[in-house]
This record gives C-alpha cells, structure tokens and sequence, in this order.
C-alpha cells in the first residue's frame, strides 16, 4: 500500500461551501475559484513580469471576471454559447477563461501557434460568438472575421482590450451545472475535420481534485505557466489545479532561458510544469557546469547524488535540497518545490537526476480526453519507470488484450472521461469499447500497486519479422541524454515486401554542439564531412543498441537536414504515409496477444 494512501481527501474542504456556493457533487470552474477567493481573497493570483510584476489578488481576480461575464451577457451570451480565445499565456487569456463561465458560456482555447487558415476552420467547427485574441493575430480576424466578434487579449488595442470591456447595466446569467459542456478542446484536424473534445465542468473538476490524491499542493505554491495554457496539460495542472487551492499563478510569456531563469527566481516558484525536452535541456547545462569543474569535482558530485537518492528512497528525506543547493541557486531553480513532467515520456535516468539533486520530481499521464490527468507519481512513493499511480478507487483502468509481458492497450473508465467528440458520432463511437470503456491507443501495463507503465502509441508499434512488438518511444528514451542529438525520432521500415516485416529505422536531427564541435556547416554539400556527422551519430546508436532486445535494435540511421515540425508541447509531429497502416498495427498487436479470459476485466 502506498505512503499516499494517509492523506486526508483534497476536496473535504469543499463541504464548508456546499449548498451555499455549489450544490452538486462537484463545483464548476466558476464556482472553484469564487471559492478560493473566499478562502483567501488577498493572496496572489494572477501574476506577470511586465516588465516589472504585476498582481492581482484573488478577489480582484474575481471581481474582474464577473464584469467581464456581465458585458458578455450584455452583448446577448447565452448559456452553451461558445468563446474562443487564442494567445500567449496571460491574465488576460485566463480572464476570457473563467469570465465566460461566469456569464454561462463554453470556451473554445486554441493553439496560438496555428496558422490563421487552421484557426479559422477550428472556429467554423466551433462557431463561437465571440474570439479574443493576442497581437499577432488581432488585424487580420479583426478584418475577416465571419460571424464571430472579436476582441483583444493585449493592451496595445485599448477599445476592444478584455479588462476595458464593461457594462453599466446589471445582467443575470443562467450558470452552468456541473454536467454541462465547460470547454471544446481540439486535438487534431486543423487542416481537415477538426476534432472537438467535449469536457464538462464536472470532467475538468473532478480531475482535478483527483489529481491531488497523488500530489500535495497549497495556497502557499506559486506555479509557473510557461507551457501553452491552451493545450490541456497546462491548463488543468496549473489553470485550475493551482486555483482550486489558492495558489499564485505566474505567467512566463518566453522560452528565452535567461528571461525565463530571471522570472522563477524572482517570482520564487515552487511549482514547475514542464516538457521533457525542457527538463532535458535543463539537466544538460547543469551537469555541464559541474563536469567544468574537473573530473574531481564531478565523480565527487556523482556520488553524492547517488547517497542522496538512497536516502530519499529508504527514509522519504530530502537532503538533496540542501547538499546541492549552490548548484540549484547557479541554475535558478532552487526555490522549486516540486517539478512535473507531461505531455510525453521522460527517461527514468533524467527522473532520477532531478530527485538525486533534492528536486521532488514526478511525471503523469493522460491525454485530451481524459480531462487530462489519470495518473501520478505521488513524492512519497515515485517509481522512476512509470508515469504515476492511477486514481483507484475513484477510476478504473484495464489492460486490454494483454501479450505474454502483460503488455496491452489502456482503457480507461471515471468521472473524468470526456462526453465525446463535438458533432462526430462515429469517431465517439470508435473510441469507446461497448461496455464503454475509452481506448487510449496507448499500450502499456500496470503493477500491483496500480502504477501506469507505458510502453508507447500503438499506431506507432512496430512488429518485427519474428512477430516481436517494438515500441518506438522506449528506444527513443534512451537517447535523452546525448546532448549531440537534437532530435531523433523511431519508426519502422519495410525490410522485406513480401512479409511486410519492419526494421527500427531513426531519424536523427544533430544538434548545434555537435555541429560545432564538428566545426561542420548544416548546408555542407561535402560527403566526407556529412559521413562525420554519421559516424558520430553511428557510434551513439551502438551504444544504446547494446543496452537493447536484439529484435528492437536499430538497423537504420538517417540523418535529417532539417528538424521535424513540433507541436506546442514540444513533441515531433508523426506524419504517417498510410492512416489504414497504423489500423492494422494495432489488429496485429491484438491478434499477437495470447488468449486469456481477464484480458478485458478491470485491473484497479
């Protein structure tokens, strides 16, 4: 049983405010934070270097809010009526957030990173009466808008800025219940159809509250939104993870690393949400900073990172916190609390670092439809292989169709599940088992303790000649700490066309300090100097193929002259020749599993 299991539930607060504030099982999002502004109306809230900090507390995050929601019902909302914002991360973007609950609406957030040909087909799927919007995009919607208003989420546009829309008349909204549609978030087909996922208020609530099972937070933390609050990740661990509890959210508008070093020093950040490219890069530089001292000094540090994890293991105390704390005041990260890792596999040896240098570091799992969270790595109690203990017993998840390593694809059932997708029967249908239960498309396993181990997508797999399963994203972990690859990226390819059997093939994208450890150009035409770089890589590649399967090696190294296109999150985008090829993949896997009659049962 798990160190967790002790602490008292993170929603018992809730029932102080139950029947005058709410009345359902859980809040909505607009009742969430009006509650934490009565628990602590002068505490931060929302917080940005602009360029000095600005703050406003919790009860004149609120008060900004319904005045907002007020003019949004003066302009003729209706309860269910959509809002679309689309920006940097801001006050202002969580103004739009919160403040169209208030008035009864649904938000609609979108990529800020899209082109404005791919948001205008999101927006005709979505048909919001209303689109706030940054900067970069305000004149060219301001000038082709259809059907929609649009409005300013920056300053520089004074009379349609959102803190400068107000209305003198007093307006009653019809609130939303718990069950009803909170926000439509779009995962995919911003070029073809867009599919919306449906949460409500309860989903993202109920998630949230969840989610605190497995991590301890309070109104004391200060979380720095950095990663796009548009994408769900960000937007349910910080938006409303840290709101819910009262905590100060502050903004980081750049990845520019001096900026952003700047900003959670001075902002005294507790919490901080992250990418495993970030965290990746941010080892790097540490560790290379220590190794700069000498062999020394670094074997010495490498040991001592290696006593202090021992004895958080045995006896859960953080002594890393103080032993390195010159090396965590160097990096500017000395002041955080705990750090989380999403939105994609991180290496268990990047895992282990942070928690040998004193930083309570953990990982989840979840996606889109999921609210997103559904698993966590609680601090007293982490795994460094596994992406966290699922939320048992208020979810349940399944392994489906199990192979002899009790591998299989995750199926999930709870309170956090979406609704389904907006106006797209069949794909909802598809996506859910008939005793409805939601299909992940991600294959992995779970142990005794109810911890979530993932093993990568199934359309991803790859099934070797001999019938073997390769999953791409555990070979790609491997690689998280050479610092001479910027990207690499697995996937399989056709070794003989009769069988239709895959090799491993990578895709290697060199990174600029190999290229200047070269002293070589990316836009060489010279062979000889290309067949460096390859031997370079090459040599890597043999080195973490001695670590793996013989059947998962990889047998084929390309070198890519260009980086692959990357989402928000940071992840490489996978472009497939053939959608009925990735169908096939996962039939292949299902029919390669053995037969067992619990293959279906419920594994909580």
């Amino acid at each position: 049983m798990s160190k967790k299991s002790n602490r008292p539930l993170p929603w018992l607060f809730l029932d102080e405010f139950r029947g005058t504030v709410f009345n359902g099982e859980w809040p909505t999002l607009n009742e969430v934070i009006q509650i934490s502004a009565l628990r602590f109306p002068d505490r931060p809230c929302l917080s940005v270097f602009d360029p000095d900090k600005i703050t406003l507390t919790y009860a004149q995050t609120v008060e900004k809010m319904k005045a907002f929601a007020n003019w949004l019902l003066s302009k003729g909302l209706k309860k269910g009526d959509r809002v679309a914002m689309t920006g940097k991360n801001s006050p202002e973007w969580t103004l739009a957030f919160y403040g169209t609950f208030f008035a009864g609406g649904v938000v609609v957030p979108i990529d800020h990173g899209l082109h404005e040909n791919e948001v205008e087909n999101l927006l005709a799927t979505a048909k919001p009466k209303f689109f706030f919007v940054d900067e970069e995009k305000y004149d060219y919607f301001l000038n082709n808008s259809k059907g929609y208003e649009v409005y300013a989420l920056n300053s520089k546009f004074q009379d349609r800025y959102i803190y400068n829309l107000k209305s003198d008349e007093i307006h009653s909204a019809d609130l939303p219940c718990e069950d009803d549609l909170a926000a439509l978030m779009f995962t995919s087909g911003t070029t073809g159809n867009p599919k919306g996922v449906m949460l409500t208020h309860k989903n993202l609530v109920s998630d949230c509250f969840l989610a605190q099972t497995n991590l301890l937070i309070n109104e004391k933390d200060t979380f720095y939104a950095l990663l796009p609050v548009h994408h769900s990740y960000t937007m349910q661990a910080v938006l409303i993870n840290g709101i819910s509890v009262g905590a100060e959210i502050l903004f980081g508008k750049s990845l520019a690393v001096t900026k952003m070093l700047r900003e959670m020093k001075e902002g005294h950040v507790t919490l901080f949400l992250g990418v495993p490219l970030l965290f990746n890069k941010l080892l790097e530089g540490i560790m290379k900073g220590v190794k700069a001292k000498g062999p020394f000094v670094y074997g010495l540090i490498r040991f001592l990172m290696g006593i202090s994890y021992l004895i958080k293991k045995i006896t859960g105390k953080n002594v890393g916190k103080k032993m390195f704390k010159a090396i965590l005041d160097k990096a500017c990260i000395s002041t955080w609390r705990v750090a989380i890792s999403g939105g994609g596999p991180l290496a268990p040896s990047v895992f282990k670092a942070y928690q040998e240098l004193g930083i309570d570091f953990i990982q989840g799992y979840g996606l889109t439809e999921t609210s997103p969270i559904i698993a966590l790595n609680p601090i007293e109690n982490f795994k460094i292989d596994s992406v966290g203990a699922f939320f048992a017993p208020y979810m349940q998840i399944r392994i489906a169709d199990k192979d002899e390593h009790g591998i299989g694809e995750i199926q999930v059932k709870g309170p956090m599940v979406m609704q389904g997708y907006y106006n797209m029967p069949e794909e909802t249908a598809a996506i859910f088992t008939e005793d409805g239960w939601l299909k992940t498309g991600d294959l992995g396993r779970i142990d005794s303790e109810n911890y979530v181990y993932l093993s990568g997508r199934a359309k991803n797999l790859i099934v070797t000649e001999g019938g073997k399963n390769v999953f791409p994203e555990e070979i790609e972990n491997a690689f998280q700490l050479f610092n001479e690859i910027e990207q690499i990226t697995v996937q399989g390819y056709v070794m003989n066309a009769d069988s239709k059997s895959e090799g491993v093939e990578a895709l290697v994208y060199p990174s600029d300090d190999l290229m200047k450890n070269l002293q070589i150009d990316r836009d060489t035409k010279d062979e000889s100097l290309k067949n460096q770089i390859q031997q370079v890589i090459k040599g890597i590649v043999d080195k973490v193929n001695k670590t793996l399967q013989p059947y998962a090696r990889i047998s084929k190294i390309t070198i890519l002259d260009k980086a692959l296109e990357m989402t928000t999150s940071k992840k490489v985008k996978r472009n497939y020749k053939k959608i009925e090829e990735s169908e096939k993949k996962i039939e292949k896997f299902a029919s390669n599993a053995p037969a067992s009659k619990d293959s279906s049962e419920k594994q909580a």
